[in-house]
């Protein structure tokens, strides 16, 4: 019994060596060298004071006419990562159109034209956090960033084409835009008076 005992606890301390130390601590020296924008939770930073504007990862709520605006978030508050979630609605939940009413709305789009907006611009992803959103959804909202930037819609679709992802090793999932870093060749190209995007605006 003594020596079943003896053994049990010394392969509890070898597993927890090797599991708790010396497997995490491999992993995260490599993710460091290999991937470290990425290990370190691919943050963007502002480029005149070096202070951390988000992260290409997580998405951040846009309201201003000015910057493109991402997809819905179920979370409260928007785009909050403590608390990552889908809505949860089903297609035929009043909620899900009520929502999606209320952003073609806040879009401005004309009644005739509603049926046109891209969906992904007026639902909610999975998470509640994507940073992306369709290029078609990107060029959507051209013609109103342009107009409150003082710039020609050539020049925003320009912007767009740039910023455009192509899919996943050229084999998976869809092109796509990353709203934030969109935001930021924006403010580059023309900034407003405002210096840097951030959430809520």
């Amino acid at each position: 019994m003594r020596d079943l005992v003896i053994q049990s606890l010394l392969l509890y301390f070898v597993l927890t060596i090797l599991t708790g130390v010396i497997y995490p601590g491999a992993v995260t020296m490599v993710a460091q060298l290999a991937w470290p924008q990425a290990a370190n939770g691919s943050l963007i930073k502002d480029e005149t004071t070096g202070g951390t504007i988000g992260s290409s990862l997580l998405g951040q709520e846009f309201t201003s006419d000015e910057y493109f605006w991402g997809r819905l978030s179920a979370t409260t508050p928007p785009y909050n990562a403590a608390a990552s979630s889908g809505s949860n609605l089903g297609p035929l939940n009043p909620s899900l159109l009520k929502n999606a009413r209320a952003r073609i709305e806040a879009l401005k789009v004309p009644a005739g034209k509603s049926s046109k907006v891209p969906v992904d611009l007026v639902t909610s992803s999975a998470s509640g956090l994507d940073p992306h959103i369709s290029p078609a959804s990107a060029l959507f909202q051209a013609e109103r960033v342009a107009s409150a930037r003082g710039l020609t819609q050539h020049e925003v679709e320009e912007l767009i084409k740039q910023n455009t992802e192509g899919k996943q090793f050229a084999v998976f999932g869809e092109s796509r835009v990353n709203v934030l870093q969109l935001n930021l060749a924006l403010d580059r190209l023309n900034r407003p008076a405002s210096s840097t995007p951030k959430p809520n605006r």
